[in-house]
Protein backbone atom coordinates (compact mmCIF):
# COMPACT_ATOMS: atom_id res chain seq x y z
CA UNK A 1 0.00 0.00 0.00
CA UNK A 2 1.86 3.21 -1.06
CA UNK A 3 1.23 6.85 0.28
CA UNK A 4 -1.85 7.55 -1.59
CA UNK A 5 -3.74 5.48 0.93
CA UNK A 6 -4.36 4.99 4.56
CA UNK A 7 -0.21 6.13 5.28
CA UNK A 8 -1.16 9.22 4.87
CA UNK A 9 -3.27 9.80 7.94
CA UNK A 10 -0.36 8.63 10.30
CA UNK A 11 -2.50 5.88 11.74
CA UNK A 12 -1.04 3.80 14.10
CA UNK A 13 0.57 0.10 12.97
CA UNK A 14 -2.38 -1.39 15.27
CA UNK A 15 -4.76 0.04 12.55
CA UNK A 16 -2.54 0.01 9.65
CA UNK A 17 -1.89 -3.77 9.65
CA UNK A 18 -5.52 -4.59 10.15
CA UNK A 19 -6.54 -2.68 7.03
CA UNK A 20 -3.79 -4.06 5.24
CA UNK A 21 -5.04 -7.64 6.68
CA UNK A 22 -8.45 -6.48 4.92
CA UNK A 23 -7.46 -5.74 1.57
CA UNK A 24 -8.32 -1.92 2.55
CA UNK A 25 -5.67 0.29 0.02
CA UNK A 26 -7.59 3.44 -0.84
CA UNK A 27 -10.55 5.27 1.78
CA UNK A 28 -13.53 6.04 0.84
CA UNK A 29 -15.33 9.56 -0.08
CA UNK A 30 -16.61 10.14 3.83
CA UNK A 31 -13.42 8.03 5.22
CA UNK A 32 -11.11 10.49 2.76
CA UNK A 33 -12.93 14.04 3.90
CA UNK A 34 -13.32 13.25 7.85
CA UNK A 35 -10.80 11.57 9.05
CA UNK A 36 -7.75 14.27 9.26
CA UNK A 37 -10.13 16.32 11.13
CA UNK A 38 -11.55 14.13 13.12
CA UNK A 39 -8.08 12.49 14.13
CA UNK A 40 -7.60 16.27 15.15
CA UNK A 41 -9.98 15.63 18.01
CA UNK A 42 -12.72 18.20 15.95
CA UNK A 43 -16.24 17.89 16.56
CA UNK A 44 -17.26 16.14 13.17
CA UNK A 45 -20.73 16.42 11.38
CA UNK A 46 -20.83 13.77 8.71
CA UNK A 47 -23.02 13.22 5.99
CA UNK A 48 -23.03 9.44 4.22
CA UNK A 49 -25.10 6.91 3.02
CA UNK A 50 -25.47 3.21 4.27
CA UNK A 51 -22.53 1.50 2.38
CA UNK A 52 -20.07 4.09 2.28
CA UNK A 53 -17.66 3.38 4.92
CA UNK A 54 -18.88 5.61 7.59
CA UNK A 55 -18.05 3.20 10.15
CA UNK A 56 -14.55 3.32 9.48
CA UNK A 57 -15.10 7.48 9.19
CA UNK A 58 -15.41 7.58 13.18
CA UNK A 59 -14.56 4.41 14.43
CA UNK A 60 -10.60 4.63 13.26
CA UNK A 61 -10.65 8.34 14.80
CA UNK A 62 -12.26 6.63 18.39
CA UNK A 63 -9.84 3.62 18.21
CA UNK A 64 -6.71 5.86 17.73
CA UNK A 65 -7.87 8.20 20.85
CA UNK A 66 -8.90 5.44 23.00
CA UNK A 67 -6.24 3.43 25.87
CA UNK A 68 -6.59 -0.31 26.83
CA UNK A 69 -7.42 0.82 30.51
CA UNK A 70 -10.73 -0.49 31.15
CA UNK A 71 -12.48 2.08 31.66
CA UNK A 72 -14.60 3.78 29.53
CA UNK A 73 -13.19 6.32 27.37
CA UNK A 74 -15.71 6.26 24.03
CA UNK A 75 -19.49 5.84 23.29
CA UNK A 76 -21.00 5.34 19.78
CA UNK A 77 -25.09 5.13 19.87
CA UNK A 78 -26.59 3.61 17.67
CA UNK A 79 -30.69 3.33 16.48
CA UNK A 80 -30.93 -0.37 16.62
CA UNK A 81 -29.46 -3.85 18.04
CA UNK A 82 -28.44 -4.73 14.90
CA UNK A 83 -26.53 -1.31 13.68
CA UNK A 84 -24.68 -1.99 17.12
CA UNK A 85 -23.52 -4.94 16.61
CA UNK A 86 -22.71 -4.22 13.27
CA UNK A 87 -20.48 -1.23 14.25
CA UNK A 88 -18.78 -3.28 17.19
CA UNK A 89 -18.08 -6.36 15.00
CA UNK A 90 -16.12 -3.93 12.78
CA UNK A 91 -14.80 -1.71 15.50
CA UNK A 92 -13.14 -5.31 16.47
CA UNK A 93 -11.27 -5.82 13.08
CA UNK A 94 -9.95 -2.26 13.23
CA UNK A 95 -8.13 -1.88 16.01
CA UNK A 96 -6.34 -5.18 14.88
CA UNK A 97 -4.16 -6.28 17.88
CA UNK A 98 -4.19 -2.73 19.97
CA UNK A 99 -6.65 -4.84 22.85
CA UNK A 100 -8.99 -2.62 23.39
CA UNK A 101 -12.23 -3.84 25.42
CA UNK A 102 -15.46 -2.93 23.17
CA UNK A 103 -18.56 -3.45 24.36
CA UNK A 104 -22.05 -3.78 22.78
CA UNK A 105 -24.69 -2.64 25.11
CA UNK A 106 -28.46 -2.98 23.81
CA UNK A 107 -32.12 -4.56 25.22
CA UNK A 108 -33.22 -7.74 24.46
CA UNK A 109 -30.02 -9.34 25.79
CA UNK A 110 -29.42 -11.07 29.35
CA UNK A 111 -28.85 -8.06 31.82
CA UNK A 112 -27.13 -9.83 34.80
CA UNK A 113 -24.45 -11.13 31.49
CA UNK A 114 -24.17 -7.65 30.17
CA UNK A 115 -23.60 -6.14 33.75
CA UNK A 116 -20.61 -8.16 34.61
CA UNK A 117 -18.91 -7.59 30.94
CA UNK A 118 -19.26 -3.72 32.01
CA UNK A 119 -18.08 -4.45 35.82
CA UNK A 120 -15.05 -6.21 34.27
CA UNK A 121 -13.71 -3.21 32.42
CA UNK A 122 -14.75 -1.79 28.79
CA UNK A 123 -13.05 0.82 26.69
CA UNK A 124 -15.57 1.44 23.83
CA UNK A 125 -19.21 0.97 24.46
CA UNK A 126 -20.94 0.50 20.66
CA UNK A 127 -25.39 0.86 22.39
CA UNK A 128 -28.63 1.86 21.62
CA UNK A 129 -30.08 4.54 23.77
CA UNK A 130 -32.55 2.84 26.09
CA UNK A 131 -30.06 0.26 27.36
CA UNK A 132 -27.44 2.51 27.98
CA UNK A 133 -29.92 4.48 30.51
CA UNK A 134 -30.74 1.50 32.28
CA UNK A 135 -26.91 0.54 32.48
CA UNK A 136 -26.29 3.81 33.83
CA UNK A 137 -29.03 4.19 36.38
CA UNK A 138 -28.42 0.80 37.55
CA UNK A 139 -24.61 1.58 38.14
CA UNK A 140 -23.08 -0.24 35.39
CA UNK A 141 -22.21 2.10 33.05
CA UNK A 142 -20.07 5.59 34.04
CA UNK A 143 -20.23 8.18 31.22
CA UNK A 144 -18.50 10.89 33.70
CA UNK A 145 -15.51 9.87 32.45
CA UNK A 146 -16.10 9.63 28.75
CA UNK A 147 -13.75 11.75 25.91
CA UNK A 148 -15.30 11.08 22.58
CA UNK A 149 -19.10 10.44 21.72
CA UNK A 150 -20.60 9.59 18.53
CA UNK A 151 -24.15 9.38 17.30
CA UNK A 152 -24.77 7.16 14.37
CA UNK A 153 -27.43 7.95 11.98
CA UNK A 154 -28.98 10.29 13.98
CA UNK A 155 -32.08 11.27 11.12
CA UNK A 156 -33.40 7.37 12.17
CA UNK A 157 -32.69 8.73 15.93
CA UNK A 158 -34.99 11.38 15.50
CA UNK A 159 -37.36 9.30 13.55
CA UNK A 160 -37.56 6.30 16.10
CA UNK A 161 -38.29 9.37 18.96
CA UNK A 162 -34.89 8.66 21.24
CA UNK A 163 -33.67 12.28 21.27
CA UNK A 164 -34.24 13.22 24.16
CA UNK A 165 -32.52 9.89 25.73
CA UNK A 166 -29.70 10.99 23.77
CA UNK A 167 -29.64 14.59 25.42
CA UNK A 168 -30.06 12.73 28.63
CA UNK A 169 -26.84 10.41 27.83
CA UNK A 170 -24.64 13.46 27.01
CA UNK A 171 -25.96 15.43 29.92
CA UNK A 172 -24.29 12.85 32.31
CA UNK A 173 -21.16 13.06 29.90
CA UNK A 174 -19.20 16.45 30.89
CA UNK A 175 -15.81 15.45 29.80
CA UNK A 176 -16.52 14.79 26.35
CA UNK A 177 -13.68 16.53 24.10
CA UNK A 178 -15.16 15.46 21.22
CA UNK A 179 -18.35 14.92 19.59
CA UNK A 180 -18.71 12.72 16.15
CA UNK A 181 -22.46 13.51 14.41
CA UNK A 182 -23.36 11.06 11.14
CA UNK A 183 -26.31 10.90 9.28
CA UNK A 184 -28.01 10.00 6.29
CA UNK A 185 -30.11 13.12 5.89
CA UNK A 186 -30.61 16.51 7.52
CA UNK A 187 -33.91 17.25 8.55
CA UNK A 188 -34.11 20.41 10.67
CA UNK A 189 -34.08 18.84 14.05
CA UNK A 190 -31.01 17.14 13.02
CA UNK A 191 -29.36 20.20 11.90
CA UNK A 192 -31.27 22.06 15.33
CA UNK A 193 -29.28 18.86 17.55
CA UNK A 194 -25.85 19.55 15.50
CA UNK A 195 -25.59 23.08 16.81
CA UNK A 196 -26.69 22.43 20.18
CA UNK A 197 -24.40 19.24 20.84
CA UNK A 198 -21.28 20.04 18.58
CA UNK A 199 -18.44 22.98 18.86
CA UNK A 200 -17.53 24.64 16.12
CA UNK A 201 -17.59 21.15 14.21
CA UNK A 202 -16.50 20.60 10.95
CA UNK A 203 -19.01 19.88 8.54
CA UNK A 204 -18.46 16.74 5.29
CA UNK A 205 -21.53 16.56 3.27
CA UNK A 206 -20.99 13.58 0.96
CA UNK A 207 -23.39 13.84 -2.46
CA UNK A 208 -25.30 16.18 -0.87
CA UNK A 209 -28.95 16.06 -0.69
CA UNK A 210 -29.36 14.18 -4.07
CA UNK A 211 -28.67 10.31 -4.32
CA UNK A 212 -27.22 8.65 -7.01
CA UNK A 213 -28.31 4.68 -7.66
CA UNK A 214 -27.11 3.93 -10.69
CA UNK A 215 -26.95 0.48 -10.22
CA UNK A 216 -30.03 0.08 -9.09
CA UNK A 217 -33.15 -0.45 -11.26
CA UNK A 218 -35.89 1.09 -9.88
CA UNK A 219 -39.56 0.06 -10.87
CA UNK A 220 -42.94 0.62 -9.51
CA UNK A 221 -46.22 -1.86 -10.31
CA UNK A 222 -49.73 -0.06 -10.23
CA UNK A 223 -51.35 -2.51 -8.34
CA UNK A 224 -54.60 -2.59 -5.32
CA UNK A 225 -53.59 -3.31 -1.98
CA UNK A 226 -55.57 -6.51 -2.94
CA UNK A 227 -53.34 -7.88 -5.29
CA UNK A 228 -49.80 -6.77 -3.80
CA UNK A 229 -49.31 -10.45 -2.81
CA UNK A 230 -50.01 -11.19 -6.63
CA UNK A 231 -47.69 -9.16 -7.99
CA UNK A 232 -44.92 -10.22 -5.14
CA UNK A 233 -45.58 -13.99 -6.13
CA UNK A 234 -44.78 -12.89 -9.62
CA UNK A 235 -41.62 -11.10 -8.77
CA UNK A 236 -40.66 -14.13 -6.39
CA UNK A 237 -41.24 -16.67 -9.83
CA UNK A 238 -38.28 -14.65 -11.67
CA UNK A 239 -35.74 -15.01 -9.47
CA UNK A 240 -33.00 -17.59 -9.40
CA UNK A 241 -31.68 -19.82 -6.98
CA UNK A 242 -28.98 -17.25 -5.67
CA UNK A 243 -31.00 -14.37 -5.59
CA UNK A 244 -32.07 -12.76 -2.35
CA UNK A 245 -35.29 -10.92 -1.84
CA UNK A 246 -35.48 -8.34 1.13
CA UNK A 247 -39.70 -7.57 1.02
CA UNK A 248 -40.64 -4.35 3.01
CA UNK A 249 -43.86 -3.27 5.65
CA UNK A 250 -44.56 -0.91 7.16
CA UNK A 251 -45.70 -2.83 10.66
CA UNK A 252 -44.78 -6.19 12.42
CA UNK A 253 -48.09 -7.21 12.32
CA UNK A 254 -47.87 -6.92 8.34
CA UNK A 255 -44.60 -8.63 8.24
CA UNK A 256 -45.89 -11.82 10.16
CA UNK A 257 -48.97 -11.89 7.62
CA UNK A 258 -46.52 -12.04 4.91
CA UNK A 259 -44.67 -14.66 5.75
CA UNK A 260 -47.93 -16.60 6.78
CA UNK A 261 -49.76 -15.73 3.42
CA UNK A 262 -46.62 -16.38 1.28
CA UNK A 263 -45.98 -20.43 2.83
CA UNK A 264 -50.00 -20.90 2.00
CA UNK A 265 -48.89 -20.99 -1.30
CA UNK A 266 -45.25 -22.17 -0.79
CA UNK A 267 -43.26 -19.45 -0.69
CA UNK A 268 -40.60 -20.19 2.40
CA UNK A 269 -39.88 -16.72 4.05
CA UNK A 270 -38.74 -15.16 7.02
CA UNK A 271 -40.04 -12.26 9.17
CA UNK A 272 -37.20 -9.32 11.30
CA UNK A 273 -39.23 -7.11 13.35
CA UNK A 274 -38.82 -5.61 16.91
CA UNK A 275 -40.69 -7.76 18.83
CA UNK A 276 -38.90 -10.99 17.69
CA UNK A 277 -36.03 -11.90 20.19
CA UNK A 278 -32.28 -10.57 19.56
CA UNK A 279 -31.07 -14.25 19.49
CA UNK A 280 -33.72 -15.10 16.97
CA UNK A 281 -33.21 -12.33 14.73
CA UNK A 282 -29.30 -12.64 14.72
CA UNK A 283 -29.85 -16.28 13.59
CA UNK A 284 -32.39 -15.27 11.01
CA UNK A 285 -30.32 -13.14 9.84
CA UNK A 286 -27.18 -15.35 10.09
CA UNK A 287 -29.49 -17.88 7.81
CA UNK A 288 -30.31 -15.35 5.30
CA UNK A 289 -26.76 -14.59 4.84
CA UNK A 290 -25.90 -18.26 3.96
CA UNK A 291 -28.58 -18.31 1.28
CA UNK A 292 -30.83 -21.04 3.59
CA UNK A 293 -33.70 -19.04 2.67
CA UNK A 294 -34.14 -16.41 0.13
CA UNK A 295 -36.84 -14.22 0.90
CA UNK A 296 -36.62 -11.77 4.17
CA UNK A 297 -39.37 -9.74 5.06
CA UNK A 298 -38.50 -6.86 7.77
CA UNK A 299 -39.63 -3.64 8.87
CA UNK A 300 -37.49 -0.54 8.63
CA UNK A 301 -36.32 -0.55 12.32
CA UNK A 302 -35.36 -3.95 12.00
CA UNK A 303 -33.60 -3.90 8.66
CA UNK A 304 -31.18 -1.08 9.99
CA UNK A 305 -28.63 -3.57 10.66
CA UNK A 306 -28.55 -5.43 7.82
CA UNK A 307 -25.07 -5.65 5.94
CA UNK A 308 -25.86 -8.32 3.21
CA UNK A 309 -23.69 -7.38 0.20
CA UNK A 310 -25.63 -9.77 -1.82
CA UNK A 311 -29.13 -8.95 -1.81
CA UNK A 312 -30.43 -8.44 -5.62
CA UNK A 313 -34.13 -7.71 -5.49
CA UNK A 314 -35.84 -5.07 -2.58
CA UNK A 315 -39.30 -4.77 -2.64
CA UNK A 316 -41.60 -2.43 -0.97
CA UNK A 317 -44.75 -3.91 0.01
CA UNK A 318 -45.67 -0.72 1.79
CA UNK A 319 -44.47 2.78 0.71
CA UNK A 320 -42.50 3.99 3.62
CA UNK A 321 -43.95 6.87 5.36
CA UNK A 322 -40.91 8.79 5.51
CA UNK A 323 -39.13 9.64 2.09
CA UNK A 324 -35.39 8.55 3.51
CA UNK A 325 -36.95 5.31 4.48
CA UNK A 326 -37.35 4.78 0.08
CA UNK A 327 -33.50 5.65 -0.35
CA UNK A 328 -32.51 3.32 2.94
CA UNK A 329 -34.37 0.51 1.68
CA UNK A 330 -33.23 0.68 -1.75
CA UNK A 331 -29.99 0.52 -0.70
CA UNK A 332 -29.96 -2.82 0.43
CA UNK A 333 -29.06 -3.86 -2.73
CA UNK A 334 -26.82 -3.22 -5.32
CA UNK A 335 -24.23 -3.03 -2.92
CA UNK A 336 -20.02 -3.39 -3.88
CA UNK A 337 -20.75 -2.74 -7.40
CA UNK A 338 -23.36 -5.56 -8.23
CA UNK A 339 -26.63 -4.72 -9.58
CA UNK A 340 -29.88 -4.94 -8.04
CA UNK A 341 -33.82 -3.77 -8.67
CA UNK A 342 -36.02 -2.23 -6.35
CA UNK A 343 -39.94 -2.93 -7.02
CA UNK A 344 -42.41 -0.70 -5.14
CA UNK A 345 -45.86 -1.80 -5.18
CA UNK A 346 -48.40 1.12 -5.08
CA UNK A 347 -52.15 1.39 -4.82
CA UNK A 348 -53.79 4.53 -6.02
CA UNK A 349 -53.68 6.14 -2.65
CA UNK A 350 -49.87 5.75 -2.51
CA UNK A 351 -49.43 7.87 -5.94
CA UNK A 352 -48.97 10.83 -3.91
CA UNK A 353 -45.87 9.13 -1.40
CA UNK A 354 -44.72 8.30 -4.91
CA UNK A 355 -44.44 11.77 -6.25
CA UNK A 356 -42.80 12.93 -2.97
CA UNK A 357 -39.91 10.27 -2.90
CA UNK A 358 -38.89 11.05 -6.86
CA UNK A 359 -39.28 14.86 -6.08
CA UNK A 360 -37.29 14.61 -2.88
CA UNK A 361 -34.31 12.61 -4.27
CA UNK A 362 -34.49 13.15 -7.34
CA UNK A 363 -35.09 10.10 -8.79
CA UNK A 364 -36.91 8.49 -12.06
CA UNK A 365 -39.23 5.32 -10.98
CA UNK A 366 -41.01 4.40 -14.14
CA UNK A 367 -44.02 2.22 -14.10
CA UNK A 368 -43.82 -1.21 -15.32
CA UNK A 369 -46.32 -4.22 -15.62
CA UNK A 370 -45.46 -7.15 -13.16
CA UNK A 371 -43.35 -9.50 -15.14
CA UNK A 372 -44.61 -12.02 -16.87
CA UNK A 373 -44.73 -15.82 -15.87
CA UNK A 374 -41.69 -17.74 -16.45
CA UNK A 375 -41.60 -20.40 -18.97
CA UNK A 376 -42.88 -23.68 -18.42
CA UNK A 377 -45.55 -22.12 -15.59
CA UNK A 378 -48.80 -21.83 -16.76
CA UNK A 379 -50.47 -20.03 -13.99
CA UNK A 380 -50.05 -17.82 -11.11
CA UNK A 381 -48.93 -18.94 -7.47
CA UNK A 382 -51.25 -16.50 -6.20
CA UNK A 383 -54.31 -15.72 -8.14
CA UNK A 384 -55.18 -12.31 -8.89
CA UNK A 385 -58.99 -11.56 -7.73
CA UNK A 386 -61.09 -8.08 -8.72
CA UNK A 387 -60.12 -5.26 -6.59
CA UNK A 388 -63.20 -3.15 -5.48
CA UNK A 389 -61.36 -1.24 -3.39
CA UNK A 390 -58.51 -0.13 -5.58
CA UNK A 391 -61.72 1.53 -8.01
CA UNK A 392 -63.78 2.73 -5.20
CA UNK A 393 -63.31 6.54 -3.81
CA UNK A 394 -62.68 8.01 -0.58
CA UNK A 395 -65.93 6.43 0.97
CA UNK A 396 -65.59 3.29 -0.29
CA UNK A 397 -68.01 4.18 -3.33
CA UNK A 398 -68.16 2.30 -6.89
CA UNK A 399 -69.36 3.74 -9.73
CA UNK A 400 -71.68 1.52 -12.79
CA UNK A 401 -73.12 2.71 -15.37
CA UNK A 402 -76.16 1.36 -16.86
CA UNK A 403 -78.12 1.71 -20.92
CA UNK A 404 -81.50 3.88 -19.16
CA UNK A 405 -81.69 7.29 -19.64
CA UNK A 406 -83.73 10.60 -18.65
CA UNK A 407 -86.97 9.67 -20.99
CA UNK A 408 -87.07 6.14 -19.76
CA UNK A 409 -86.51 6.76 -16.32
CA UNK A 410 -86.39 9.33 -13.10
CA UNK A 411 -84.06 9.27 -10.01
CA UNK A 412 -86.53 8.21 -7.26
CA UNK A 413 -87.38 5.24 -9.96
CA UNK A 414 -84.08 4.05 -10.39
CA UNK A 415 -83.56 3.90 -6.30
CA UNK A 416 -86.50 1.71 -6.00
CA UNK A 417 -85.48 -0.25 -8.30
CA UNK A 418 -82.19 -0.76 -7.40
CA UNK A 419 -83.75 -1.87 -3.86
CA UNK A 420 -86.08 -3.75 -4.91
CA UNK A 421 -83.91 -5.86 -7.76
CA UNK A 422 -80.46 -5.96 -6.73
CA UNK A 423 -81.61 -5.63 -2.77
CA UNK A 424 -79.77 -2.98 -2.22
CA UNK A 425 -80.16 -0.88 1.15
CA UNK A 426 -80.32 2.41 0.85
CA UNK A 427 -76.96 3.48 2.86
CA UNK A 428 -75.32 1.31 0.33
CA UNK A 429 -76.77 3.66 -2.95
CA UNK A 430 -74.53 6.87 -3.05
CA UNK A 431 -75.69 9.71 -6.10
CA UNK A 432 -77.62 9.18 -9.48
CA UNK A 433 -76.99 11.01 -12.42
CA UNK A 434 -79.18 10.54 -15.31
CA UNK A 435 -78.71 11.89 -18.84
CA UNK A 436 -79.67 11.66 -22.05
CA UNK A 437 -77.56 8.84 -23.01
CA UNK A 438 -77.38 6.18 -19.60
CA UNK A 439 -77.62 6.47 -16.01
CA UNK A 440 -74.81 6.44 -13.54
CA UNK A 441 -74.81 5.75 -10.11
CA UNK A 442 -72.58 4.74 -7.03
CA UNK A 443 -73.06 1.44 -4.79
CA UNK A 444 -70.78 0.62 -1.82
CA UNK A 445 -67.82 -1.51 -2.45
CA UNK A 446 -69.32 -4.26 -0.49
CA UNK A 447 -72.02 -4.71 -2.75
CA UNK A 448 -70.38 -3.53 -5.96
CA UNK A 449 -69.67 -7.02 -7.49
CA UNK A 450 -73.06 -8.44 -6.80
CA UNK A 451 -74.97 -5.98 -7.85
CA UNK A 452 -72.92 -6.18 -10.95
CA UNK A 453 -73.72 -9.98 -11.61
CA UNK A 454 -77.53 -9.35 -11.02
CA UNK A 455 -77.61 -6.26 -12.91
CA UNK A 456 -76.49 -8.55 -16.42
CA UNK A 457 -79.58 -10.73 -15.65
CA UNK A 458 -81.94 -7.91 -15.39
CA UNK A 459 -83.92 -5.77 -18.19
CA UNK A 460 -85.34 -2.34 -17.93
CA UNK A 461 -88.40 -2.95 -19.59
CA UNK A 462 -87.59 -4.59 -23.06
CA UNK A 463 -84.50 -3.39 -23.19
CA UNK A 464 -80.87 -4.89 -21.63
CA UNK A 465 -79.12 -3.04 -19.31
CA UNK A 466 -75.70 -3.10 -20.38
CA UNK A 467 -73.71 -2.08 -17.53
CA UNK A 468 -70.64 -0.92 -16.74
CA UNK A 469 -67.90 -0.80 -14.14
CA UNK A 470 -66.24 2.98 -13.66
CA UNK A 471 -62.92 2.60 -12.59
CA UNK A 472 -62.02 5.62 -10.86
CA UNK A 473 -60.12 8.28 -13.13
CA UNK A 474 -56.02 6.77 -13.03
CA UNK A 475 -53.70 9.01 -11.07
CA UNK A 476 -50.62 9.85 -13.88
CA UNK A 477 -47.23 9.31 -12.52
CA UNK A 478 -45.54 11.98 -14.62
CA UNK A 479 -41.40 11.45 -14.81
CA UNK A 480 -41.41 14.93 -14.37
CA UNK A 481 -42.27 14.72 -10.45
CA UNK A 482 -46.01 15.55 -11.33
CA UNK A 483 -49.14 14.21 -10.40
CA UNK A 484 -51.26 15.28 -13.32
Amino acid sequence: MGKSGFHRFKLSKHVLDALDAKGWTKPTEIQRDTLHAALSGRDMVGQAQTGSGKTAAFGIPIIEATSPTKKIQSLILCPTRELAVQVASEMEWLQGDKGLAIETVYGGTDLERQAKKLDAGVDIIVGTPGRVIDMTKRGHLELSNIEIFCLDEADRMLDMGFFPDVTWIISQAPSRKQTLLFSATFPQEVLDASEELLNDPEQVFTGGTEIEVPEIDQKYIRVGRGNKLWALGRILLTMSDVDQILVFTNTKRMADLLVERLSKHRFESKALHGEIPQKKRERILAEFRDNQFNTLIATDVAARGIDIDTITHVVNYDLPVETESYVHRIGRTGRMGRSGVAWSLVSNDDMVQLDRISSTWNLTIPENEAPELPDGTNRDPVRRREDWDEISDPFGMVKIRISVNNREASIREVADWLKQEARIPDLAIGGIVITDAHTTFEIHVEKAGRTLEILKKRKWGESDLEPLLIEREPVEFNRNHALV
